[in-house]
């Protein structure tokens, strides 16, 4: 893992870890932009190395059990990696936590220390007529989105990304979860811990995943696939019979 993380330019190795202990009295006494832990260690797990630090930093899981995903994006982990953890999929999640970075560094040069997340979270604005829209706050200025624009939102820790049809894509600090309380459930759909999709966007659906009209793929999880069956695929599939 080391080796292959040596590789990707963007970043510096700061350090080696045998387990969860060593790992917490590194992080104690300096400051590392990212993390990147097995879960299953001795004397300390990754999930609990995460909980018992106070400000960790970005987190990214690499397991070669796919069961702890659901709990480890519960505590806005970045990205979770099955093994066997290839260059590319390192690539992926290394560039969506620099994103992440970035974008909290920018928002924390604008919105005064003492904001929380519930005041951030006023920002988005959902006002629905006939063209239904919202709002969100960047650079201290209210950007309208048309709903009709917006693909999918993608979870980034305590962000969240929202990409549109016009390639442009809006980072606001509002979790996934609060996000998915907001937008009106005829149009929006979570699909994944990740992902919230626009149903108007949907090319097609397979068993595992979901392609937009912009071609790009977003996993389904099995915890939300009753869901999406239940409350799109089969309100929606035409049938031969109907009583």
């Amino acid at each position: 893992m080391a080796n292959k993380l040596k590789k990707i330019e963007s970043l510096s190795l700061k350090a080696v870890l045998a387990d969860g202990m060593e790992a917490l009295t590194v992080l104690r006494q300096v400051d590392i932009d990212i993390v990147f832990s097995d879960i299953d260690m001795p004397s300390l797990s990754g999930i609990e190395l995460l909980k018992s630090l106070k400000k960790p930093p970005v987190f990214i899981f690499i397991s070669s059990h796919s069961e702890h995903a659901a709990e480890s994006f519960d505590l806005d982990v970045i990205d979770y990696i099955v093994k066997p953890a290839k260059i590319e999929r390192l690539i992926k999640a290394v560039d969506k936590a620099i994103e992440y970075l970035d974008a909290k560094r920018k928002m924390q040069a604008e919105v005064p220390v003492k904001q929380t997340t519930t005041q951030a979270a006023t920002d988005f604005v959902r006002t629905i007529d006939a063209n239904e829209y919202f709002f969100v706050k960047e650079n201290n200025t209210h950007i309208k989105i048309n709903m009709g624009d917006v693909l999918y939102i993608e979870s980034m820790g305590d962000f969240s990304k929202i990409s549109t049809t016009v390639n442009k894509s809006h980072m606001v600090l509002i979790s996934l979860k609060n996000l998915e309380k907001q937008l009106p459930q005829h149009m929006f759909i979570r699909v994944h811990k990740q992902y919230i999709i626009n149903t108007l966007h949907i090319k097609h659906i397979s068993i595992s995943d979901i392609k937009l009209s912009n071609n790009f793929i977003i996993p389904v999880s099995i915890a939300y696939k009753q869901a999406l069956q239940d409350n799109l695929i089969n309100k929606k599939t035409l049938t031969r019979f109907i009583e």
